[in-house]
């Protein structure tokens, strides 16, 4: 390999290993639950996609051919991540956070993550 290649494989595992740093580091200092649930997924989604992407390079300019299992990975982690952000996200706000307090949605209808909560489902007459 020539030495900008591996500069720039050095400089993305840099790259993933200072997001980790700091994704930790803000889940540890920040003290709302829906900030701490951002510091976490900017680290898994940037930081680790960064580590395999470097290691998906490095292997294939090694002549091993394409890394799959980088490649499955990092599928995994960018639909995963954000899915479950969302989902704990939306976990909180109908746990804790009381409707009144909620700004207007701008649409006229409640929020989406509200809009069901409450409301039964009648059974279909077939």
């Amino acid at each position: 390999m020539t030495p900008v290649v591996e500069g720039l494989i050095a400089a993305l595992l840099i790259m993933g290993g200072s997001f980790g740093l700091i994704g930790s580091f803000g889940l540890l200092k920040l003290r709302q639950p829906m900030q701490r649930l951002h510091a976490p997924t900017k680290a898994t989604t940037i930081g680790v996609g960064a580590a395999l992407f470097a290691s998906a390079l490095g292997l294939a300019l090694l002549g091993h051919g394409i890394a799959w299992q980088e490649i499955l990975v990092s599928v995994f982690l960018f639909l995963t991540a954000p899915l479950s952000a969302l989902y704990l996200a939306k976990t909180h706000l109908l746990r804790s956070i009381d409707r009144r307090e909620l700004p207007p949605s701008g649409t006229g209808a409640p929020w989406a993550t509200l809009a069901q909560q409450g409301s039964q489902v009648s059974p279909s007459k077939n």
